[in-house]
């Protein structure tokens, strides 16, 4: 009997052993055996029965990365403390971590240092591709593409998970009418039909169908809500709109995200209705969580609730912790609030515990569907990094979608595409050897002089007489993504040796357009044309050499209504990422037939903005009789913008003929038109639908997108392209938010732009 004690008191002491090992601290192995045969939430629950309340909070706190990990361990300033919330779990994610050896090395202290060993969720700003970068999602957008675009989201999970990345914060899906604020760029453009294709399209391609596969991340869509909608276009400002612009507008690409089961959303810089969005309750808990049923959880964007202080919302960062939790705001990226506030605020009942539950068990669950708590180290594989980081694969796909992107907006006396042999090219542009600035604003994973080149990719068709000329700097000084630019505003010394270049040439190539740090977060412009002394080389060279091809480099819309006015050719080639040149060059000498459309209205003078084509009639829409000045226009400028929305055109002609409309059901609509090349060469042409509720119990739009098709023709080939209009299309949201489809007279419109010319009346 004494021995079976004494073997009972040493396998009691072995245990108490182990629970205390430093390589074996954490507390998970007292959760039941048969935790595998659970469902997650039923896992989540468990494990939330063993977290104590700051370990709850701990989940709930972000913090970007704040020390070398494979250097020495910090012991003095905010770099420890962090630190030492590191590895008593209370921090639940950490962003800007990146690289399997520094993944690794924080997810060890994460899951081995810890009482629970919880592991981190690790997020990065994975826009557009990690090392290797597609196009900007604005240029993205243009290829009207979702299949292409989806793949690009795939390719950035591929790449971006081998270097230990699960989460990415994108898509955004703002909607923005304004080609001043500098985040265009990341979005979609200014069409929420078009807006909500490719939100889906991007948290498919980034999640897949199954989130804990190692080659896809967690997405996140953002900014919710109202972000694209800054007063004059300066980042961060107040937003101030009716509510038919919010759920007819704005709300549709965030509820497309949460159809495709995206996982997270982040919450915008902005107010909305006098309330800074990170303590909005009705965007967060009465419209996301509520109404709309999300189940994913909610992160902060960058200290965002720490500046509620500013908007003058919050007292102090106490307030500022009670207001965002009780809004519903699930994490907190480095405003400290959360860690060093919420506990006691539970504590003192001013905010409820049940709030801190439903956060916390939301984000322990997006950690279980990624299947982190099987492996914690599932991301942190060194040989698949090796192999996948700027592959061919990975390659061949950023030149595909770069291709696509790419907009012809003029094209006289078909100067394109240029000849294969024979010519004499002059290239002209600081842009043109670039290899840093195609990469656009959110690269932070690639390295510079990683793009090709304009220049290197035409140095590929070596059977014409290619000479380069700067002509003048665009950028003086560091380009940076933390501070503004400095632009070349004086300098044409250079001016010079590119005329001379342009004299004696046949057909001249001018890269101009905007640095890759012009655009994106926090670079609103006030005035959109060519920055710097761009406009005086162009005219410089047009002045010797008439015969221009224009390529435009930007991250927005530009004024270039000089440029339209004078040059015979001119290319929307965007910022395209790591392949830039080369589908550049492929455009220019005909090896790919453009077939991109605008995502978003090009402004006559920047006095037009905000512009864009699904604008409101008013009760004086046009003059009653010529030289009337009581309706609504400008004195001295015209009310149509240079080039619509969904234009584009192709080296080949099409024609759209035989539209015809037809009711299959009450709400129910079959539209169908004939689709011709009439040209020369192959082509792509995306035929757009349009419709107009003639009238309604709100007002309507004059046009609404309402479907796309992307059609590929031989020369003389016809095709008969059908659309179908359901309740879906044909329906909007009423001032209570309540989705209504009401009978009455339509017209509908279909062509190869926002300005189809057929159309044809229906009674719905």
């Amino acid at each position: 009997m004494k021995k079976n004690k004494l073997y009972v008191f040493i396998f009691a002491m072995a245990v108490i052993f182990l629970s205390c090992d430093k390589n074996h601290k954490n507390d998970l192995a007292l959760i039941d055996t048969n935790e595998s045969e659970l469902s997650i939430d039923a896992k989540v629950e468990q494990l939330l029965s063993k977290m104590t309340l700051e370990e709850k909070v701990g989940q709930m706190n972000q913090y970007n990365g704040f020390w070398n990990v494979t250097g020495p361990t910090p012991s003095t300033g905010d770099a420890a403390k962090k630190y030492e919330h590191l590895r008593k779990g209370y921090v639940g994610s950490m962003l800007n971590v990146r690289g399997v050896a520094e993944v690794r090395a924080v997810q060890k202290i994460a899951v081995e240092e810890t009482r629970l060993g919880i592991p981190l969720i690790i997020g990065f700003d994975v826009i557009h591709g990690y090392k290797t970068l597609s196009p900007i999602p604005l240029a993205e957008a243009a290829s009207w593409d979702l299949e292409v675009i989806k793949k690009s989201a795939e390719i950035a999970a591929l790449e971006s998970s081998a270097a230990g990345i699960n989460w990415t914060f994108a898509p955004m899906v703002d909607i923005s009418r304004d080609a001043r604020w500098g985040r265009v760029m990341e979005g979609a453009g200014e069409d929420s039909y078009l807006g909500s294709k490719i939100a889906y399209a991007r948290v498919k391609g980034f999640q897949g169908d199954d989130l804990s596969k190692p080659n896809t991340i967690a997405a996140c869509a953002k900014h919710w809500a109202g972000y694209g909608f800054a007063e004059s276009g300066k980042d961060y400002n107040t937003v101030d709109i009716g509510t038919s612009t919010l759920y007819n507008i704005i709300f549709p690409p965030f509820q497309a995200t949460i159809d495709a089961d995206v996982k997270t959303f982040m919450n915008s810089f902005n107010e909305l209705n006098g309330v800074p969005a990170t303590g909005n309750k009705y965007l967060q808990r009465d419209i996301l969580k509520d109404k709309w049923g999300f189940k994913g959880f909610v992160v902060s964007d960058w200290g965002s609730m720490s500046e509620m202080i500013n908007h003058g919302y919050a007292k102090d960062k106490k307030h500022v912790a009670e207001l965002s939790a009780n809004a519903g705001s699930d994490m907190d990226m480095e405003s400290y609030a959360y860690v060093s506030e919420l506990a006691n605020l539970v504590k003192e009942g001013k905010v409820s515990e049940a709030y801190i539950d439903d956060a916390a068990k939301r984000i322990l669950k997006v950690k279980y569907e990624l299947g982190l708590f099987d492996d914690p180290y599932k991301y942190c594989d060194e040989e698949r990094e090796k192999q996948i980081t700027g592959s061919k694969e990975i390659n061949d796909a950023v030149l595909d979608v770069a291709k696509k992107s790419i907009v012809l907006l003029k094209n006289d006396k078909d100067i394109l595409p240029l000849k294969k042999s024979g010519q004499k090219i002059a290239l002209i542009g600081a842009l043109a050897n670039d290899k840093t600035s195609p990469l656009g604003n959110w690269r932070i994973g690639a390295e510079d002089n990683s793009a090709i080149s304009v220049l290197e990719g035409m140095q590929q068709y070596p059977n014409n007489q290619l000479n380069y000329a700067k002509g003048a700097d665009l950028v003086t000084g560091e380009t940076s993504f933390l501070f503004e630019l400095k632009i070349n505003t004086t300098d044409k010394s250079e001016f010079q040796q590119a005329i001379n270049t342009a004299k004696s040439a046949d057909v001249v190539v001018m890269v101009l357009g905007e640095h890759g740090f012009q655009s994106g977060e926090a670079r609103t412009r006030a005035e959109i044309g060519l920055p710097g002394v761009q406009q005086e080389l162009l005219e410089a060279i047009y002045a010797v050499n008439k015969n221009i091809v224009l390529v435009l480099n930007n991250g927005r819309p530009l004024t270039i209504t000089w440029a339209d006015a004078h040059i015979p050719a001119i290319v929307e080639a965007w910022q395209l990422g790591t392949q830039s040149g080369n589908a550049i060059a492929q455009v220019l000498y005909g090896d790919y037939n453009p077939s991109g459309k605008l995502p978003m209205t090009f402004p006559r003078s920047i006095g037009q903005l905000p512009i864009y084509y699904n604008y409101k009639s008013t009760g004086r829409p046009s003059a009653n009789e010529p030289n009337s000045v009581f309706w609504s226009h400008y004195t001295d400028e015209s009310n149509t913008p240079l080039y619509p929305f969904g234009y584009g055109l192709s080296y080949t002609k099409f024609s759209y003929t035989n539209l015809k409309v037809n009711k299959i059901s009450t709400n129910k609509i079959e539209v169908s038109v004939d689709l011709k090349n009439t040209g020369k060469y192959k082509g792509k042409e995306i035929a757009q639908l349009y419709i107009r509720d003639l009238f309604a119990s709100i007002t309507r739009p004059v046009k609404e997108l309402k479907g796309f098709e992307l059609v590929e023709l031989e020369p003389n080939e016809t095709k008969n392209i059908k659309f179908t209009l359901t309740e879906n299309e044909l329906g909007f949201y009423n001032n209570e938010g309540d989705f209504v489809v009401e009978p009455g007279d339509f017209m509908v419109f279909v062509g190869g732009s926002s300005n189809a010319v057929l159309e044809q009346k229906f009674e719905l």
